[in-house]
């Protein structure tokens, strides 16, 4: 786990998303509002989390629905353009997820700095956005040809939105994906971002590969942080930091604040 406590600054990290709204391209595009508008909705997002004591940050086009296996080039471009905006206001560790793009995330997240990103890198999915098919290999071979080396690499082994296309179980696919891909962590997610993870999956998971860090990637809030924080290494959370828990309003830092305090009492400081 030594990876977490040197890049994190602490064991059970928490991972707060800044979601991005709707880029040029995206369905959700205001034109009127531009790329200005994103920037400072971002800004003030980032602002609030980072004054609620969030351990990370991790940027992501979140309001790009319906999503992208393959995106559009316009979509990296812009979120690099964003998060380099923001370059100066960010105090801590960063990452990205350009959904659902290996490829463009760890090309993002070597334009702009970044130290990690999260992704689905493994595995063929029955999923809502059609057939989804990745290969893992060459997504390596890519971090390694980019000199994106030091990015860590977060596997979302259970995909929002999709079920694995064979029949495979859980600790199965974490064992073999811990051997033959060596990721960073794994994450564990719910039916969609915001819905819980299943706190017998995350057992099953982290009991199955004790070495590898495991992450909570959806759903975890101030109700359950304490018992997923007691099973997981840590969390990635973005909807429960939101206005009235609701994942398209903003961030708000009296909500983040108590999520870290809890936080901070598992953790014993």
């Amino acid at each position: 786990m030594s990876w977490l406590n040197s890049h994190f600054h602490t064991h059970k990290p928490i991972i707060a998303m800044c979601h991005l709204r709707a880029l040029p391209g995206d369905p959700g595009y205001d034109p009127d509002g531009g790329l200005e508008s994103i920037i400072q909705a971002a800004r003030a997002d980032l602002l609030a989390l980072q004054a609620g004591g969030v351990d990370a940050v991790m940027f992501s086009n979140e309001a790009s629905l319906p999503y992208l296996t393959k995106v559009e080039a316009i979509t990296s471009v812009c979120m690099a353009r964003v998060i380099a905006e923001l370059r100066p206001d960010i105090d801590r560790p960063y990452g990205v997820n350009v959904l659902w793009d290996p490829k463009a995330s760890l090309d993002v997240a070597m334009a702009t700095g970044a130290g990690f990103v999260r992704e689905i890198f493994s595995g063929v999915y029955a999923s809502d956005y059609g057939l989804w098919n990745t290969n893992c290999g060459e997504i390596i071979r890519h971090q390694q040809a980019i000199g994106a080396a030091h990015i860590k690499l977060l596997f979302n082994i259970v995909p929002e939105s999709a079920v694995y296309l064979s029949n495979r179980n859980v600790v199965d696919i974490a064992k073999s994906t811990v051997f033959v891909a060596q990721p960073d962590a794994l994450c564990v997610s719910g039916l969609t971002a915001g819905a819980e993870t299943s706190s017998e999956t995350l057992k099953r998971v982290k009991d199955a590969v004790p070495e590898t860090p495991v992450f909570a990637n959806t759903g975890v809030n101030s109700a359950n942080l304490a018992d997923t924080l007691a099973i997981a290494d840590g969390t990635v959370t973005g909807t429960a930091f939101k206005r009235e828990g609701y994942i398209w309003n903003e961030v708000d830092s009296e909500r983040v604040r108590d999520f870290m305090r809890i936080a901070r009492s598992v953790r014993g400081g």
